[in-house]
C-alpha cells in the first residue's frame, strides 16, 4: 500500500531524512518510533505531499507521488484521513461543522448524506449528541476523538496518526488505541502510526519502526524490537537516561 524508497530531505545544512526505505501492506499498522526531532513528522508529511523529498520516491497504492502534479496528488490523497497531533479542530465551528469539513470540500455529497456520516462517524468513534457543541466544551480526549471522526468521515483507505496519545492521560490514551485497532479490524484501513508512547507502539503495532538520526535502524514485530540487540532501541523502548542515545 505505501512503499518509500531511499528517501532524504535536509532543511539548509540539517539532514533529517537520511535514505528512509519502508514498506507498509495494505491493512497492516505501522508505527514509527523515536526520540523528538528524530524525523517522525517530517515523514508522515512526505506521504500527504505537504513536503518534497529532496530524491527518493513515494509510491502510493502503486502511484509514484513525488512528481504529481498538485490536481493529481489532490486526488490520490482522498485516500488518507490525517489525526493531527493537537486534533486541530477549528476553534469556531462545531462539532459537526468540523468533522464535515473534509466531506463539504472533497465530495459532491447532499447535505442529508453528509449529515449521516458526521453522525456515524461520531458514533464510530462513542460519541452521541455532541454535533452542537464547540472545541472548547471539549476535553482533551474528545477532541482528539472529533478529530479522529473528521478523518474517517470520508472512509480513507490510509490512515495516518501524528501523535494520537500525546497529552492525554494513560486510559483516555488507552481508548485511543482502542479506536485504531477497531478502524483497522472494521474498516481495513492502512495505518502509520508517529508516536514515542511504547505502551501504545506495542498495542497497536503490527510492525514496529525504529527511527535515528534519519535513518530507520530496524524494523520488526513488537515482540522482535522488544528483544532486538541493538542498545539504541533497548534505551529509547526502556526510557533510559544512560546509553548511546545522548541527552542534551
Amino acid at each position: 500500500m505505501i512503499r518509500i524508497v531511499d528517501l532524504n530531505k535536509s532543511f539548509g545544512q540539517n539532514r533529517v531524512l537520511c535514505g528512509i526505505t519502508l514498506t507498509v501492506e495494505k491493512g497492516e499498522t505501522m508505527v514509527v518510533i523515536g526520540q523528538s526531532g528524530s524525523g517522525k513528522s517530517v515523514l508522515i508529511k512526505h506521504l500527504i505531499g505537504l513536503l518534497k523529498p529532496d530524491s527518493g520516491e513515494i509510491f502510493i497504492d502503486g502511484v509514484e507521488i513525488t512528481r504529481l502534479n498538485e490536481y493529481a496528488l489532490q486526488r490520490l490523497t482522498k485516500k488518507f484521513g490525517m489525526l493531527f497531533q493537537g486534533a486541530a479542530l477549528f476553534d469556531s465551528m462545531t462539532v459537526a461543522e468540523n468533522v464535515s469539513f473534509g466531506l463539504e470540500r472533497q465530495t459532491s455529497y447532499a447535505q442529508e448524506k453528509i449529515r449521516e456520516l458526521v453522525t456515524e462517524s461520531l458514533a464510530r468513534v462513542g460519541l452521541r449528541g455532541v454535533e452542537k457543541m464547540m472545541p472548547h466544551e471539549l476535553s482533551g480526549g474528545m477532541k482528539k476523538r472529533v478529530g479522529l471522526a473528521r478523518a474517517i468521515a470520508y472512509r480513507p483507505e490510509i490512515m495516518l496518526y501524528d501523535e494520537p496519545s500525546t497529552g492525554l492521560d494513560p486510559i483516555r490514551a488507552d481508548s485511543i488505541n482502542d479506536m485504531i485497532n477497531m478502524l483497522k479490524k472494521e474498516m481495513g484501513v492502512t495505518s502509520v502510526v508517529i508516536t514515542h508512547d511504547m505502551v501504545s507502539a506495542n498495542k497497536i503495532a503490527d510492525r514496529i519502526a525504529m527511527l535515528y538520526k534519519g535513518v530507520i535502524i530496524e524494523v520488526g514485530t513488537p515482540e522482535e524490537i522488544s528483544h532486538s540487540e541493538n542498545e539504541i532501541i533497548q534505551q529509547f523502548i526502556h526510557g533510559h537516561a544512560e546509553g548511546p542515545i545522548r541527552t542534551k
